[in-house]
């Protein structure tokens, strides 16, 4: 068990903990208010992750929804990475496949719904670039050198940064309480020899993305800001969280 109790807050809150972590944990919780605080708002933050993605769909979207799908080749399962007899998962990667199937439940309700937005023709390509992605996302946080850090944003949330030396590429998870003010927009940002380069700023309303950033294991850092929308060629300061690469 993992001697420092309050580190165990994000994986139970995405219920990543086994039951005698569990048990410690909860334990904890009856005496400690920043352990509190903090899993409710790691809770809320991960409600509002589909916060944006979900609209009635018309009413032609099932029947061609369908068939795109029945002439769509799906891509094989991925095999899942067995650990040797004797063994259970570290936290780690606990933590990582929770975050994975939380990716995965925002991603295919993104894709899903984008379809509203483009013409019926190019519904079997957003169906198939929809499966790449995700199968994509599954791949890096399966990595056994996976790396994951985290830190809260000044504004309300928390960013989740998942990096993979061996893929050489990382996840940017964002989670933020609400959106910025109308005008303004949340962007991320990778940091390299000090140097920031943009890696995408959301929409206006946005408060949650799930971004897959090639080279990611060679940043030293990871930043958040929000900007003017409809985003800055330039980090706006102060920033809203930094996760440290290195």
């Amino acid at each position: 068990m993992n001697p420092n109790v309050h580190s165990l807050v994000g994986a139970y809150a995405l219920d990543a903990v086994d039951d005698l972590e569990r048990a410690a944990f909860e334990r904890h919780l009856r005496d400690c208010d920043d352990c509190r605080a903090e899993l409710i708002e790691l809770r809320e933050a991960a409600a509002r992750l589909p916060d944006g993605t979900w609209a009635v769909p018309p009413p032609r979207l099932r029947d061609s929804v369908l068939t795109a799908i029945a002439h769509t080749r799906q891509l094989p399962p991925t095999e899942p990475a067995v650990p040797p007899a004797g063994t259970r998962p570290s936290r780690r990667m606990r933590l990582a496949a929770a975050a994975a199937v939380l990716v995965t439940a925002v991603g295919t309700g993104t894709a899903v719904y984008a379809v509203q937005d483009h013409r019926v023709r190019h519904e079997h390509q957003l169906a198939e670039a929809a499966q790449a992605s995700e199968a994509r996302v599954r791949a890096i946080l399966a990595a056994p050198d996976l790396v994951v850090r985290d830190q809260r944003l000044t504004s309300g949330g928390r960013v989740t940064v998942a990096s993979s030396r061996l893929n050489d590429a990382g996840v940017i998870m964002l989670a933020a309480t609400g959106a910025p003010a109308a005008g303004r927009v949340y962007q991320l940002w990778t940091i390299r020899g000090g140097v920031p380069s943009s890696v995408g700023a959301l929409h206006q309303g946005q408060s949650a993305v799930v971004q897959i950033v090639d080279g990611l294991p060679g940043s030293s850092g990871v930043g958040v800001t929000v900007e003017p929308a409809p985003g800055s060629t330039t980090p706006t300061a102060p920033l809203d969280a930094l996760v440290k690469l290195t």
